[in-house]
């Protein structure tokens, strides 16, 4: 994986990509300020150097049939490293598990859960999560709404003195 510093340019296109994926390579290169040719270069760049990570659909939950997001806070009985591991392993098989993360402090892990309703969230909590091995509480709040769901990461595009990428490779 080969390093790109990042420009203006550079900028403008995650920027865009991220906001909207779907986007054409003509309009991206328009919105960039440079020709079509050298923005799939650079879009193909960012993608070997691990900029750009991959592209999906954000979907509506409730129009899929998930009502309820529940918010999970783990704390193990172990926080060996084989013990972690083991429970990163078991999430990743667990698909109501949409995102997980490892915490410093009293919870090791925070789950982002959705299900169909309470019941289903309870059935999973029963059957699924607090019967894995190592699990010492489980805390659970239910999102009532999202006041913000931003993907990714807020991208600087006017970082001062940077004239760098006004040519077009």
């Amino acid at each position: 994986m080969q390093k790109v510093k990042l420009d203006r340019i550079d900028r403008r296109i995650l920027h865009d990509l991220q906001a909207e994926g779907r986007i054409t390579n003509v309009e991206l290169s328009k919105r960039a300020g440079i020709s079509a040719p050298p923005c799939l270069r650079r879009v193909r760049a960012l993608e070997d150097a691990g900029y750009i990570r991959g592209y999906h659909a954000c979907l509506d939950p409730k129009a899929l049939g998930y009502h309820v997001t529940v918010f999970a806070q783990v704390g193990l009985s172990s926080q060996a490293e084989p013990d972690l591991e083991a429970f990163e392993t078991t999430v990743q098989g667990w698909p109501e598990v949409r995102e997980c993360f490892m915490l410093a402090g009293e919870t090791d892990f925070l789950l982002k859960i959705v299900a169909a309703d309470w019941d289903a969230y309870q059935a999973f909590l029963t059957t699924k999560l607090t019967a894995t091995p190592n699990i010492n509480h489980v805390r659970s709040s239910l999102s009532i709404r999202a006041a913000k769901t931003e993907p990714g990461v807020p991208i600087d595009l006017n970082v001062p003195g940077d004239n760098a990428g006004d040519e077009e490779a």
